[in-house]
């Protein structure tokens, strides 16, 4: 089991902050910094360590956020043009002198906690710490403060030289970044990101590729639409990272079973006709299963790729139902083929659900769409 993340803000690292500053800030007041950074520390957890930390900077740096923001980068240890195993490694001054890795998180938050008023200066910090971590957070506070400005200067640094400064372009406009401030901007209209993304989509590094899928399955949440065109705007060139790029960016959309984005991916409508569904156990137990099968027969006149979903439309405390759906198979059913696809679906008690007795849905979709339906009676 590796070490818990709130285990890298240790009183060492405190340690090492303060010497590296001290180094370029002779005023610093190195025992006042390390014994606000490390108060209780072992009581905290991870964000609560960092934001003491970023307290205790804000104690002990200048008043001038120019002045404090030009210590701070003089203190930074060389830049690292790696992927995310080299920002992140728990070993400070493993590059040489100066910050690195999870000691810039407090850094950056300084940052945003301080240098609103103060833009172009603080993007220029927030370029300079993400080299040698990530500024994916605190950048969020500028997008929401200041969207116009920041933008444009995002769309300079879609085709920086540094791949941690091109992934923070992506990584930084997600609209739902976990732990991160949400966007609210953009959840409503990312049409802004879509460009960026767009620039990134063919970039050398997975790790900014992935990075822009994840944006994408964001905003999938609240425009699958718009996400599903994208899909299909972006496959029209036959580019093998552009297509692991899509489905890891719809991956939420193909477990809905959203027919445009199938659609987008070759799975649009297909001409299948379907038998009545059979359920084995129409009276379900709490902890059972419920058996059902299917006979589909493909009316194309050439074979085609099926995706084949099922759906349980669970029972709710008010007597509707919620549908969840669950992936089933991928095949390709040629002219004519007839095939009798069988489930055994398990209805048990999960943390993540709970279940009420009564009448139960079961829907299968091919393609996104509804070609059979059935149900079963659930008793507690």
């Amino acid at each position: 089991m590796g070490t818990p993340l709130k285990d890298l803000f240790t009183p060492g690292l405190v340690a090492q902050m303060a010497n590296d500053i001290a180094l370029h800030y002779p005023k610093f007041e190195r025992e006042k910094f390390i014994a606000a950074a490390c108060h209780n520390l072992d009581r905290l957890e991870l964000k609560q360590r960092s934001n003491q930390v970023c307290d205790a900077l804000s104690l002990c740096l200048p008043n001038s956020f120019s002045d404090a923001e030009a210590i701070m980068t003089a203190s930074l240890a060389p830049a690292l043009d790696g992927g995310i195993n080299d920002i992140t490694d728990e070993k400070q001054g493993a590059s040489g002198p100066g910050i690195r890795g999870w000691a810039i998180m407090p850094m950056a938050d300084y940052v945003a906690r301080h240098g609103q008023h103060h833009v172009e200066i603080s993007m220029a910090c927030l370029y300079e710490m993400t080299q040698r971590f990530t500024a994916e957070f605190a950048i969020r506070p500028f997008l929401i403060n200041h969207c116009d400005q920041v933008m444009d200067i995002l769309q300079g640094w879609v085709s920086d030289p540094n791949v941690h400064v091109r992934r923070l372009v992506s990584e930084g406009t997600r609209p739902r970044l976990p732990w991160g401030m949400r966007l609210p901007g953009f959840v409503r209209d990312p049409s802004p990101v879509v460009p960026l993304l767009t620039a990134l989509r063919d970039d050398r590094a997975e790790y900014v590729r992935r990075s822009v899928a994840n944006n994408l399955n964001d905003i999938s949440k609240d425009h699958p639409d718009l996400v599903a065109s994208i899909a299909q705007d972006w496959l029209q060139d036959d580019i093998a990272t552009r297509k692991r790029i899509i489905q890891h960016a719809c991956r939420s959309l193909i477990k809905q079973g959203h027919s445009p984005t199938l659609a987008a991916l070759g799975f649009g409508p297909v001409n299948v006709t379907a038998s009545e569904l059979s359920v084995e156990n129409s009276v379900v137990s709490l902890g059972g299963f419920v058996d059902f099968s299917v006979q589909i027969t493909s009316q194309e006149p050439s074979a085609r790729d099926l995706v084949i979903d099922y759906v349980i439309h669970h029972r709710k405390a008010n007597g509707t139902q919620s549908p969840k759906v669950f992936k089933w198979k991928k095949l390709r059913l040629k002219k004519g083929e007839a095939l009798v696809l069988s489930r055994r679906h398990p209805v048990r008690a999960i943390t993540t659900r709970q279940y009420y007795a009564g009448i139960h849905g079961i829907e299968i979709m091919i393609n996104g769409r509804p070609v059979a339906q059935g149900a079963f009676d659930l008793h507690i």
